[in-house]
C-alpha cells in the first residue's frame, strides 16, 4: 500500500509545535541571561553558575528516556500537553527561589517537564510529513530554537531593566506557555508511519532499545550530538557574562549581542540550511551528513578565530562569532533528519529520546561546567601570573574568556563524528527500508490484512 502522503493538517500542527518549542528554549534560556546578577546576589562561583545548566541538562536527558518510550506507545499530544504546562508553571516558581539551592532544584523540576517535547514532537513530525519534506518541516521546528534564543537574549533584559530585579522574567515567560498547554490537547495525530512509502506496522516492537543501539549510525550521531551540544551549551551558558567581563557591556547590551550571535544566525541557518539539505540529499546519498561536517569545519575555524583575536572591536567579535554559529546551525536540520532515515517510525520517539540523552548527559551536561571550572581556574592562573593577593572581576573576565576556547575544538570533534556516520548512513538507511519493507509484505499477506 503507499502512503508517502503529507497529512492535511500538517503545516498548522508544525505551527503549534514551532511556538512551543520557540517557549521551550526561551524559558530555558532566562538563567544564562540573568547570571550575573545571581552570582553577584549569591556570592557563586563559575563552577556553581555551571552546575545551574548542568543540573538542568541532566535530569532532562534521563527523564527523556521513559518519556520517549511513551511517546512511541501513547497519547505525543497529551505528553506534549502536560509537559508543557509542567515547565511553565516550574519557569514562575524559579522567580521566587530564595537561595542557589532552592533555584537549582526548581530549575531541575523545570528540565522533567521540558524533556516531555522534544522526542514526542519529533515522531510527529515524522508522521506529518514524508522524507523529502522532513528536512524543511524540521528546519521549520527548529526555528523555535533560535527565535526563542532571539526573544529571550532582546527581551530579558530590558525585564530586568524595567522591573529592577532578576525574577521579573521567570514570572512573564509562564504565561503564554500555559496558554499554549491547551491547545496541545485539540491537535488530531496522524498514524504512526503515515508519511511512509510503504504500511508501517503498528505491533509493539520487542527490546525497542537493543534495535535502536544495533544501528551504527546512530551510535556516531550521538558522539557528534554529543561534541556539538557541549559548544552550543556552553556558549549559551556564558556567552552574556563573557561579553559583560571582558567587553565590559552591560547586561542588556551583552544579551542583545548574545541574541545576534546564537538567535539571528538560527534564522539564516534553519531556512536556507534545510532548503540546501534536502538539495543535496537529492543528489548524494550521504548529502546531508558531509553539508553537516564541513559546516562545523567553518563553524569551529570563525569561532575559534574570533576568541584568538582577543579584545578586538565588539563588532567585529560578533560578526565573526556569527558566521561560525550559522554555519552550526546545519546540524540541526542534517542530523535530526539523518535519524529518521535510518529508525523506523515505530522507534523514533525513543530513538530521538536515547539521542537526547547522550547529548545531554554527556555533552549539554558537561559544557556549562567544564567552561565554569575551567574559567575558575584560568582566573586563579591569572591572579598568580599578576602576583595579586585577591581575586578580581579583571581576572575572572580573563579566565572565562580562555575557557571559552572548549568550543570550537568541541566544533572540530562534532566534524569527524559526523564524517564518520556519513560512511555508515546509506547502508543503514537501506536496511531500515528492507525492514519497512518485508513488514509490509507480512501485514498484506496477513488474514487481518485481507
Amino acid at each position: 500500500m503507499q502512503q508517502n502522503q503529507q497529512a492535511a493538517n500538517a503545516w498548522r500542527v508544525l505551527f503549534l509545535l514551532f511556538l512551543a518549542n520557540l517557549f521551550n528554549f526561551f524559558d530555558r534560556t532566562i538563567p544564562a541571561i540573568i547570571i550575573e546578577p545571581i552570582r553577584m546576589e549569591w556570592s557563586l562561583s563559575d563552577f556553581q553558575l555551571g552546575m545551574i545548566g548542568t543540573a538542568f541538562t541532566l535530569v532532562y536527558a534521563i527523564a527523556g528516556l521513559p518519556l520517549g518510550r511513551m511517546a512511541d506507545t501513547g497519547s505525543r499530544r497529551k505528553i506534549m500537553g502536560w509537559g508543557l504546562a509542567a515547565w511553565s508553571g516550574l519557569t514562575a516558581v524559579n522567580g521566587l527561589a530564595w537561595n542557589f539551592w532552592s533555584f537549582l532544584l526548581i530549575r531541575m523540576g523545570v528540565g522533567i517537564g521540558e524533556a516531555s517535547y522534544a522526542p514526542a514532537a519529533n515522531s510527529l513530525i515524522g508522521d506529518l510529513f514524508p522524507p523529502h519534506k522532513r528536512a524543511r518541516a524540521m528546519g521549520i521546528f527548529m526555528l523555535g530554537l533560535p527565535l526563542g534564543l532571539l526573544l529571550a537574549f532582546f527581551t530579558i533584559g530590558a525585564m530586568v531593566t524595567a522591573f529592577d530585579s532578576w525574577r521579573a522574567p521567570f514570572f512573564i515567560a509562564a504565561v503564554p506557555g500555559l496558554i499554549l498547554a491547551l491547545f496541545m490537547f485539540f491537535i488530531r495525530e496522524p498514524k504512526r508511519g503515515a508519511a511512509e512509502a510503504v504500511a508501517v506496522s503498528t505491533a509493539a516492537v520487542e527490546k525497542p532499545l537493543r534495535k535502536v543501539l544495533a544501528i551504527r549510525t546512530f551510535w556516531w550521531l550521538v558522539l557528534a550530538g554529543l561534541a556539538f551540544n557541549f559548544a552550543t551549551y556552553a556558549c549559551n551558558s556564558f556567552m552574556v557574562p563573557m561579553l559583560q567581563r571582558y567587553f565590559l557591556l552591560p547586561l542588556e547590551q551583552a544579551a542583545v549581542a548574545t541574541g545576534v550571535i546564537v538567535g539571528l544566525t538560527g534564522l539564516v541557518g534553519l531556512t536556507l540550511g534545510g532548503w540546501l539539505a534536502d538539495r543535496i540529499q537529492q543528489r548524494w546519498a550521504r548529502g546531508r551528513l558531509l553539508f553537516a561536517a564541513l559546516s562545523m569545519l567553518v563553524a569551529s575555524v570563525a569561532t575559534g578565530y574570533a576568541l584568538m583575536a582577543g579584545r578586538i572591536e565588539i563588532g567585529v567579535f560578533v560578526a565573526v562569532f556569527s558566521i561560525g554559529w550559522l554555519f552550526a546551525y546545519n546540524f540541526y536540520t542534517c542530523v535530526y533528519t539523518a535519524i529518521q532515515d535510518v529508525i523506523e517510525p515505530r522507534l523514533r520517539a525513543t530513538a530521538m529520546a536515547l539521542f537526547f540523552a547522550g547529548l545531554y548527559l554527556l555533552g549539554g551536561g558537561l559544557g556549562p561546567l567544564a567552561v565554569g571550572l575551567l574559567s575558575d581556574h584560568y582566573a586563579q592562573a591569572a591572579m598568580l601570573a599578576a602576583g595579586a593577593s585577591e581575586m578580581s572581576e579583571a581576572f575572572k573576565a580573563v579566565g572565562l574568556h580562555d575557557a571559552m576556547y572548549l568550543i570550537p575544538v568541541a566544533l572540530v570533534l562534532t566534524m569527524l563524528a559526523l564524517i564518520q556516520a556519513s560512511r555508515s548512513f546509506v547502508a543503514d538507511a537501506a536496511r531500515m527500508h528492507a525492514g519497512m519493507d518485508a513488514d509490509a509484505a507480512d501485514m498484506a499477506l496477513s488474514p487481518v490484512a485481507k
